[in-house]
């Protein structure tokens, strides 16, 4: 870790006020106050304080909608995958991304790090750490002053008969309700689901596997044999923390014959498609993904090498999981190559849209339009041959995140639930869940509910504007003049 320029970070929060100062920001609040049976009205709640969250709430805030707040089920500097089960060393994204700095140079990753460590400690930087990551978000939420209320858990969703939405929400063993006009879902991979994990592995006793997602003690896995099944980044993340804590050797399973090679997102990673991706026809949106995901990512090289680099680290390609049964204190593993035991399995397997995985989600799930509910892609729109089951169960989301009815006038007050997390990629891009365009998305997002909100309220600023009399002239700025005589 380099050595810390002394008030180096004091001198830059001085410059992102002066930034946001000349930029007039944050706006002045303009949403008028509401309250139902005397409780105040939140006008927005942002269920995630992690990176999407915060910068929904940083663009809420300098539009001038002050009247809202962040909630996280995690303690403070918790939130989001970071320090919890983002085990990789470093991020996968180049350290240039200005990632949630909402335009403002001096909210980048790149400023942050060189006012603490200066310009040499930049240049010398290769990946961005993800410990140092994580410490970063919370300066962010720390400089820009964002409300975010930690271990809070939203239990419930309740639509109102006035249009708005009553959250069930828990901190410790007390649980109250909240109501509020807006809530944004900034919760991650797994935010309209959970981890996908395959049969043959959920149907051995818990204790014998667990997902790449879950909390893990890898100490406990010292001297043992581990299994992990997938080839993704989270694979080798969970297989190297495994090797490094003294596994006594891990196999790594993998389907396909050969490791994925190229990351598709990247060779479309351009402000055209960031600005144009949702403008596209349904067809070329499913195309686009359809290529993607069927190539499916690689894991970064660094991450394939801190796992091979370990001589009690075995790849097995080609070789897909048959059955798992319970075996002495582990499990026998029947792949298409052969039989193997372990002691220990981990599916890095990824995450699935089950809306019924997330009871919170109840009152919305029967409401919710999926994709596979309007658009049927033709053999053009599918280079991969199939039929892939994670587009079919994207949402189909309206030009602001917002949930649209399966069933038109069935829930109207869908629309003021909006869905920032990734699953909105297939109708939006990717712009909510991943660092490169996450500002793109949180102004897009947050424009649109500026815009809701005004329109909604219209009455009550036309009145406003009626009784808005604060005169500019006085009468004693000119003297009328006779006209003169011809």
């Amino acid at each position: 870790m380099p050595g810390e320029i002394p008030d180096g970070l004091d001198l830059l929060r001085q410059r992102v006020r002066q930034d946001l100062k000349w930029l007039d920001q944050p706006s002045r609040p303009w949403v008028p106050e509401r309250s139902v049976d005397g409780q105040p009205v939140t006008d927005v709640v942002i269920v995630g304080g992690g990176m999407a969250g915060l910068t929904v709430s940083g663009y809420l805030r300098r539009y001038g909608v002050d009247n809202h707040v962040v909630l996280d089920r995690a303690p403070a500097g918790h939130e989001g995958p970071w320090a919890t089960y983002a085990r990789m060393v470093t991020l996968r994204s180049p350290k240039s991304l200005s990632g949630p700095c909402m335009g403002l140079p001096s909210l980048t990753f790149h400023a942050w790090y060189e006012a603490r460590f200066g310009q040499e400690a930049w240049a010398a930087l290769d990946k961005i750490p993800t410990g140092l990551w994580m410490e970063y978000l919370v300066w962010l939420r720390d400089v820009l002053d964002l409300p975010v209320r930690n271990d809070v858990t939203l239990r419930g969703i309740a639509f109102r008969p006035d249009g708005m939405l009553d959250l069930t929400v828990q901190s410790g063993t007390q649980m109250r309700t909240m109501v509020c006009r807006r809530l944004v879902l900034a919760t991650g991979r797994d935010g309209l689901g959970g981890s996908h994990v395959p049969e043959v592995i959920r149907a051995l006793p818990r204790h014998l596997w667990a997902h790449s997602a879950d909390m893990i003690d890898f100490a406990a896995l010292k001297g043992r044999r581990v299994v992990v099944v997938g080839a993704g980044a989270s694979a080798m993340d969970n297989a190297a923390v495994a090797l490094e804590a003294g596994a006594e050797r891990v196999d790594i399973l993998v389907r396909r014959n050969d490791l994925p090679r190229v990351n598709k997102f990247t060779g479309i990673g351009s402000m055209g498609v960031v600005q144009g991706f949702q403008g596209l026809p349904d067809g070329w949106k499913w195309r686009f993904m359809d290529c993607v995901l069927s190539a499916q990512t690689p894991p970064p090289r660094a991450s394939v090498l801190r796992v091979s680099r370990e001589p009690n680290a075995f790849f097995h390609l080609g070789c897909a999981l048959l059955s798992l049964v319970p075996w002495g204190d582990g499990t026998l593993i029947e792949t298409s190559r052969g039989a193997m035991e372990a002691d220990f399995v981990i599916a890095a397997t990824g995450f699935s849209v089950d809306l019924s995985q997330r009871p919170e989600l109840a009152a919305i799930a029967p409401h919710v339009r999926f994709w596979k509910d309007r658009f049927t892609p033709t053999p053009a729109d599918m280079p991969s041959g199939t039929l892939n089951a994670e587009l079919r169960y994207s949402p189909d989301l309206g030009q602001g995140f917002e949930f649209l009815e399966k069933t038109p006038g069935a829930c109207p007050s869908l629309q003021f639930v909006h869905c920032f997390c990734f699953p909105a990629t297939l109708s939006h891009g990717k712009v909510s869940g991943d660092i490169p365009a996450i500002s793109d998305g949180g102004d897009r997002l947050a424009r649109h509910i500026v815009r809701s909100l005004f329109v909604e309220d219209r009455a009550i600023h036309y009145n406003n504007l009626v009784a808005f009399n604060e005169p500019e002239l006085s009468g004693d700025e000119w003297t009328d003049s006779p006209l003169p005589i011809v």
